[in-house]
């Protein structure tokens, strides 16, 4: 029976396994989606609540917890100034994993970790470059070629 037996080990120690998870959250949390085995994923995913938690706190001793474990200032800075806020009314539930398949190399089976509502704003982002696209056609179009450098 696995009574009072927590977390992943992931088949490595323990020092390779913190890099590991440390690596991990900072990539969803800069990227806000990322590529990964299963197990990674699962074992990630509560770790990411927790930091996404801390950036709603936003508050000097949340900001040095979320510091101390995340690898980047930028994804701390990101953390607090974008993620927490855009889950400010949510309680709990902030990733969603999404099986893909397999992978061909291993035979691995590989899932995509991703924060809820980040295909929002992707998609927002994808818009808004097409709209600026459109903009400098359509100027390109009325006011001849602009002058080449």
């Amino acid at each position: 029976m696995k009574h009072g037996v927590a977390g992943y080990k992931l088949k490595r120690d323990a020092s390779a396994r913190r890099a590991l998870l440390r690596n991990l959250a900072t990539s969803v949390i800069d990227a806000e989606r990322i590529q990964t085995t299963i197990p990674k994923a699962k074992a990630i995913k509560p770790i990411v609540e927790k930091l996404i938690t801390l950036g709603k706190k936003d508050n000097l001793a949340a900001r040095r917890q979320a510091a101390s474990f995340l690898m980047t200032p930028e994804s701390v800075k990101k953390l607090f100034d974008k993620v927490g806020p855009r889950f400010s009314q949510r309680n709990g539930g902030y990733t969603r994993i999404v099986r893909l398949g397999w992978r061909k190399g291993d035979g691995a089976e590989i899932c995509m970790l991703e924060l809820v509502g980040s295909e929002l704003v992707r998609r927002a982002e994808e818009r808004r470059k097409r709209k600026e696209e459109r903009l400098k056609q359509l100027q390109e179009e009325q006011g001849g070629m602009p002058p080449q450098q």
